[in-house]
C-alpha cells in the first residue's frame, strides 16, 4: 500500500486532472458567492437615509430659530393646537354619549351599559356619599360638640350605605344573569362597578345617564 506524500508528483497530477474533470457549475454550487462589497456600518447606512446632519448651533438664538423652523410659525402652531383641542372635545362628547368605541375599557360592552342603566334608574342612598364627605370636611371648622354629633351621624349613614351597596350588588347581578346568561364578568366586579357608579353625583357620571330615575329598564 502506498501513502500519499506531498512530494509525490504523480499523485499531484492525478488530483489536478480529477479536479479539472468536475464541471465548473458544480464547484460554484458548493460555494456561496460573496456580495462583492463590505457590509456598511449601521451609522453610515442611517446617515445615508436621513441625509446630511446639520452642524450644531453656535448660540442659543440659533437653536431657538431652528426649533421654530421645525415647529412652524405661530399661526400654524395655533391651528394645530386648535385642531387637537377640537378632536379631544369630540372624543369626550362621544364618550359621554356612550359610544362604545370611545369608552374606557371598564365601561365597554352591553353588560356594563345595562348595569349603568340599572343604577341610573334607581334613587340610591349611596349617592349621598360625596356630599356627606364634603359636610364632614366643613365640620372640622366648627365646635368639638358639633363635630362629635356630625361624626356619629356620618358613621350611621355610611353603615346604611354599605348595606345598600351589598343589596344593590345582588340586585344588579341577578338582573344581569337574567339578561346576559353568558356574561363572563364576575359578581364582585359587577357589584363594585354598580356601587362606584351609584356613589357618584348623577350630573358627574360618565358616560351620561341614558334613563331617568324611576324609569323601567
Amino acid at each position: 500500500m502506498k501513502f500519499l506524500r506531498r512530494g509525490d508528483a504523480g499523485t499531484t497530477d492525478t488530483l489536478a486532472e480529477e479536479s479539472s474533470a468536475v464541471p465548473a457549475s458544480s464547484r460554484g454550487a458548493a460555494t456561496t458567492a460573496g456580495k462583492g462589497r463590505a457590509t456598511p456600518k449601521r451609522r453610515d447606512a442611517e446617515g445615508r437615509r436621513r441625509g446630511p446632519i446639520a452642524p450644531a448651533p453656535m448660540s442659543s438664538k440659533e437653536a431657538r430659530a431652528r426649533r421654530k423652523g421645525v415647529r412652524g410659525n405661530r399661526a400654524e402652531r395655533k391651528a394645530a393646537s386648535a385642531d387637537r383641542r377640537a378632536a379631544a372635545a369630540d372624543r369626550r362628547a362621544r364618550m359621554l354619549a356612550g359610544e362604545d368605541k370611545y369608552l374606557l375599557p371598564r365601561d365597554r360592552g352591553p353588560v356594563r351599559g345595562y348595569v349603568r342603566d340599572l343604577v341610573d334608574a334607581r334613587r340610591n342612598l349611596v349617592g349621598l356619599f360625596m356630599p356627606l364627605a364634603l359636610v364632614l370636611i366643613l365640620t372640622m371648622f366648627l365646635t368639638p360638640l358639633v363635630q362629635g354629633y356630625v361624626t356619629i351621624a356620618m358613621l350611621v349613614m355610611m353603615l346604611f350605605m354599605a348595606v345598600e351597596g351589598v343589596i344593590l350588588g345582588r340586585i344588579i347581578n341577578k338582573r344581569v344573569r337574567e339578561r346576559f346568561p353568558d356574561a363572563s364578568d364576575s359578581s364582585l366586579s359587577l357589584g363594585w362597578y354598580a356601587f362606584v357608579r351609584a356613589s357618584q353625583i348623577r350630573r358627574m357620571r360618565a358616560p351620561k345617564p341614558r334613563v331617568n330615575p324611576g324609569e323601567s329598564v
